[in-house]
């Protein structure tokens, strides 16, 4: 074997293992950029929700005070 084909096969087989490598980590992105997605918009229902537990809660002790107020007089 000439010298150039003894350095052929070894860089050919690391070019090869690191085009693996490059396409499980571009993988491993696109599967993270969409958990990351899904997680901003699960943050946002849950926050939707408890702004509205919040406005409820308002609205019930509004009520208790308005009927403690007229209990009152």
């Amino acid at each position: 074997m000439s010298k150039l084909r003894m350095w052929m096969l070894p860089l050919g087989a690391a070019l090869a293992l690191t085009a693996c490598g490059l396409a499980e980590t571009a993988g491993t992105a696109a599967a993270t950029g969409a958990s990351a997605a899904e997680q901003a918009k699960q943050a946002k229902e849950i926050e939707a929700k408890v702004q509205q537990q919040v406005e409820d809660a308002q609205a019930a002790a509004r009520k208790q005070l308005e009927a403690a107020e007229a209990a009152a007089n």
